[in-house]
């Protein structure tokens, strides 16, 4: 009886599920605490901007109350993920981040820049961030159409250079006519709940 209990299949499957789920979770792209003094960069288009809300409502401003931490706003209406890559340096020379907020492609997605040329430049623009020393989060982007999602190219960036991904908030928030300004962007409100879901997400990649 003993023998039989211990072949029992379904413990079986329970332990190795059990073993699975605790690897996927120690596989996790993790996060260095931040000192009080680390500077974070929000780096982006107008979603970052805060474009359809005031300055003081945008993610950055109102992420940067939630964390405790400075955070620039480094945001830039019409960028696209090539002209990302042209001032990334200044920004990084001037504000020596520790961790930039990486959000990039919305633009691209609207003027039908290639995906392959824009997952080529947030490659590129990852490179750059880490090699001046900053950790580096992606945000994803929805593509701009009903029922658009984050394109798969997000995902697949965040798997293969190690990078923690929020995939879902901007997404959730444009869902959301409640949460808009406008079709393509957020409100006070919206950005409210896209900086509430960082700071929680940061907290939980160990950062905070």
């Amino acid at each position: 009886m003993q023998v039989s209990r211990l072949l029992d299949p379904r413990r079986f499957v329970v332990a190795l599920c059990a073993l699975l789920l605790l690897a996927a979770c120690e596989r996790a792209p993790t996060l260095p605490k931040l000192n009080a003094h680390d500077v974070i960069v929000a780096f982006g288009d107008s979603l970052t901007h805060g474009t359809g809300a005031s300055a003081d409502t945008a993610y950055p401003a109102v992420l940067a109350t939630l964390t405790g931490r400075a955070v620039v706003n480094a945001g830039l209406p019409g960028d696209t993920t090539t002209t990302g890559l042209a001032r990334l340096p200044e920004v990084l020379a001037e504000h020596r981040p520790r961790l930039v907020l990486l959000c990039l492609g919305g633009n691209d997605m609207l003027r039908k820049h290639p995906a392959a040329a824009t997952e080529n430049n947030l490659r590129l623009l990852v490179q750059t961030i880490r090699a001046n020393g900053a950790e580096v989060v992606l945000i994803a982007v929805p593509e701009p159409k009903l029922f658009g999602g984050a394109p798969d190219f997000y995902a697949r960036i965040a798997e293969d250079m190690g990078l923690p991904l929020e995939q879902d908030v901007f997404n959730d928030v444009l869902k959301d006519n409640r949460l808009k300004s406008d079709p393509i962007h957020a409100n006070a409100a919206g950005y409210r709940v896209v900086a509430e879901r960082l700071a929680e997400f940061l907290r939980e990649a160990g950062a905070l």
